[in-house]
């Protein structure tokens, strides 16, 4: 559930809903309590000073009469209870509960109140201060009010509860209609997803995207635009197919051919010894294209990440190639050369660099003409470590540069080969997030340079 999209979708609507429904209920609760205590309190004030008001000289003496309506102002569906003291500063009591804890004011003319308890219960008290004169004479009467605070908390939820509950059901709302718009507005996605599924799995053509929202359409387009490379990923492994299947019949046939005409004329030992010659150069023809084949397949299914990777020595692994290629490069009456650095480390596949220096190589020397001259060089800077193999050869011809990398293609059809060396080379290189190109030398030198670059990765 989790990842579902309508639930990630809903809790981003909903932490914030949650956040913003404590806070306007905490500020709620917060003005519904401060109005709940001044309504308390402007009633304990209005009814201290109703008692106050009724304290009076008598000879000599300071007396009260309670008004009852001084204690029917705290008349409450609650029932809460109401006590009050009067004493004088001397001590003595004019009425009231004697254990009452009073508290007296700094100042005559200002009401303190304060939270206390009296018989074991809570209570909010005032507490006023009201100076009688009479003849001369100064008294300090104090008059305090308390009472319990049911009435005070039934109206703190009445003022606050109906605003949580509003906000509630106004978050469940909200989300109930974000359910409803989100299982309307994915109906589009949805049917995206039933277009691929009944698909045929070869069926490469774009999907539509006209009743898209705008906000979808950007990753159905990359959808698309992976269906394209897809559907070019597969014409080229078409092509690669037949090409191959065209170039292993011929060797095939051939040899087919030959043993026939050795088994016709195996009594004529010059003519059979010809052609068991021909069946065995092709069969070195069919043996040398099947391994490039597989060399080349094991290439393009290369990936860096998946690459069983170590530190490598190009320069050492060019060094090894070129002994390998000097006994062919003499045959074909080629001066093979090497100029290495000392070291050129790079992270890598050691097989597959081997082949990349030897397809390039073996190229080299197969299209240089008797007499000509191949350099192996292996470079390196800071950043990057670089194979270069250099020919004074013919050539490639203008129209065929664009295409020297593409499987079984051949610039020129006079020598053997199978066109395969630079298709692998541009694999391997790619495989190793490198960079291959290749250029002509600049008149009036002859030839072509082989360039492949490697970006130093020692991690």
């Amino acid at each position: 559930m989790t990842n579902s999209l309508r639930v990630r979708l809903l809790w981003w609507l909903l932490v914030p809903l949650a956040i913003y429904v404590f806070v306007t209920g905490k500020a709620a609760y917060d003005n519904a309590r401060h109005t709940a205590d001044l309504v308390q309190e402007n009633t304990l004030l209005a009814s201290a000073r109703m008692i106050a008001g009724e304290v009076e000289w008598s000879d000599g003496r300071l007396l009260v009469d309670i008004p009852p309506a001084a204690l029917e102002v705290f008349a409450s569906p609650q029932g809460d209870q109401v006590f009050y003291n009067v004493s004088v500063d001397d001590g003595r009591l004019l009425a009231g509960v004697p254990d009452f804890p009073a508290r007296q004011a700094a100042r005559h003319d200002s009401p303190i109140y304060y939270d206390a308890d009296l018989h074991g219960k809570p209570i909010r008290a005032v507490g006023i201060v009201r100076q009688m004169y009479d003849n001369g004479a100064i008294r300090r009467v104090l008059v305090s009010v308390g009472k319990t605070q049911a009435s005070r908390d039934a109206m703190l939820r009445e003022l606050w509860r109906p605003q949580l509950v509003r906000q509630i059901e106004m978050v469940l709302l909200a989300v109930a209609l974000a359910c409803i718009g989100l299982t309307f507005e994915l109906r589009p996605l949805l049917k995206v997803k039933e277009e691929v599924m009944d698909r045929d799995p070869m069926q490469l053509e774009p999907l539509r995207v006209e009743r898209l929202h705008t906000e979808l359409r950007p990753i159905v387009e990359a959808i698309n635009q992976c269906i394209a490379r897809l559907g070019l990923q597969v014409a080229a492994q078409r092509r690669f197919i037949a090409d191959a299947a065209h170039q292993l019949r011929t060797p095939l046939t051939l040899l087919e051919t030959q043993l026939q005409f050795a088994r016709q004329h195996r009594d004529i030992e010059p003519t059979l010894s010809e052609a068991l010659a021909a069946m065995q150069r092709s069969n070195r023809s069919m043996v040398g294209l099947t391994n490039k084949l597989l060399l080349l397949a094991q290439a393009e299914a290369a990936d860096y990440t998946q690459l069983a990777r170590q530190k490598v020595d190009l320069a050492s692994i060019a060094q090894d190639v070129v002994e390998d290629l000097a006994m062919f490069a003499q045959k074909r009456d080629i001066d093979l050369g090497a100029e290495l650095v000392e070291s050129a480390w790079i992270i890598g596949h050691e097989a597959l660099l081997s082949a990349l220096v030897f397809n390039v190589a073996e190229n080299a020397i197969r299209y240089t003409q008797p007499g000509g001259h191949v350099t192996v060089c292996v470079a390196r800077d800071a950043q990057r470590v670089t194979l270069t193999v250099t020919d004074d050869g013919p050539g490639i011809p203008a129209e065929a540069r664009s295409r020297v990398f593409e499987p079984f293609y051949r610039a020129s059809s006079d020598t053997e080969g199978t066109g395969l060396g630079l298709a692998i080379a541009k694999e391997i290189v790619q495989a190793h997030r490198g960079e291959i190109a290749l250029k002509h030398r600049e008149p009036p030198k002859r030839g072509v340079i082989v360039t492949a670059a490697f970006f130093v990765d020692l991690m």
